[in-house]
């Protein structure tokens, strides 16, 4: 067996190979793509983020490929279709960062209602700005969920305890799952008129690419406040700079892109906008998360090069 890892991975989690495996591990080649399709030519097994391309050329050149293990849970940047073709097995780190990206919509949602906490330099320079920084409460406010899986279901925990109202818009879900007791079931356009809070999880597909646009966001309230943890794409980005420039939006937070790692210029859409956090793509990657998510997709991966092997 032969493990080709491209991305970082918690180191630890290598150790219970041992002599089960030989590993290449090293994160830059998700940075150099020759690279990468050489060292794959004997691999067995391959773990990656979400940053490679597991794409039919990647395939093409890893005849020997059983098992690619995602460390994380989105599936986007794997052809799962090719990957069957292969009977290649593919496994997520599935409910193992659950707990960080619950906990990144709530600590955005807190730092965009309140508004506080960019008052550094002015505090710093002198300046008292202590009327302009007063901001809400999540009491009794309404956080809306766009997909109501796992994690979802976590903030919906979580805002809850905040005194938030949940309401949630998942027409994948049967109506009689026991996920909608966390949440009010509505339809798209209410969701998005009532949010106070509209935190997204949901894949990137072609149905869902973009469905954040400019006509959505025109439906949300004026106070309203979208976080992007799901996938980039999801959002137009352009059309969201636009309504946090009108005041059309309040606040926004993404964690994800359309383009990553994001680059000056697709970022410079943002400029001078202070009610928007953006973040490299890590409200999954916690330290204590790294370890589970590491942890989950090694023995993943073992276990079904072993299966394969008896």
């Amino acid at each position: 067996m032969h493990i080709v890892v491209s991305e970082f991975i918690d180191e630890a989690a290598l150790n219970q190979i041992g002599s089960d495996a030989t590993v290449d591990y090293n994160p830059g080649l998700v940075e150099n793509r020759p690279r990468l399709l050489d060292s794959i030519h004997i691999a067995t097994g391959l773990i990656v983020r979400n940053r490679t391309q597991v794409d039919a050329e990647l395939l093409a050149a890893a005849p020997h490929l059983k098992v690619v293990g995602r460390l994380g849970v989105g599936l986007d940047n794997i052809d799962l279709d090719a990957c069957a073709a292969r009977n290649i097995a593919v496994h997520p780190a599935t409910g193992a960062n659950t707990l960080p990206v619950a906990e990144y919509v709530i600590t955005a949602s807190l730092m965009l209602l309140r508004g506080a906490y960019q008052s550094r330099r002015a505090m710093i320079a002198g300046d008292w700005p202590r009327g302009a920084l007063i901001g809400g409460e999540t009491s009794g406010r309404v956080m809306g969920l766009l997909g109501l899986g796992h994690i979802a279901g976590a903030v919906a925990d979580r805002a809850r305890s905040l005194g938030m109202t949940i309401l949630a818009h998942d027409p994948f879900l049967a109506h009689d799952d026991p996920a909608w007791q966390q949440a009010q079931n509505c339809s798209f356009e209410v969701l998005l008129a009532q949010a106070d809070v509209l935190s997204l999880h949901v894949p990137r597909t072609k149905a869902t690419r973009n469905l954040i646009d400019a006509n959505a966001l025109a439906q949300m309230k004026p106070s309203g406040i979208l976080i992007n943890t799901a996938r980039g794409g999801i959002v137009d980005e352009t059309a969201l700079a636009q309504a946090l420039r009108r005041g059309q939006l309040a606040g926004a937070a993404l964690d994800v892109f359309e383009q990553e790692p994001l680059t000056a210029a697709a970022a410079a859409k943002f400029n001078g906008l202070e009610s928007i956090l953006l973040t490299p793509h890590i409200a999954g990657v916690s330290t204590e998360a790294n370890i589970r998510v590491s942890a989950v997709t090694v023995t993943n991966v073992l276990n079904e090069l072993r299966s394969l092997n008896e």
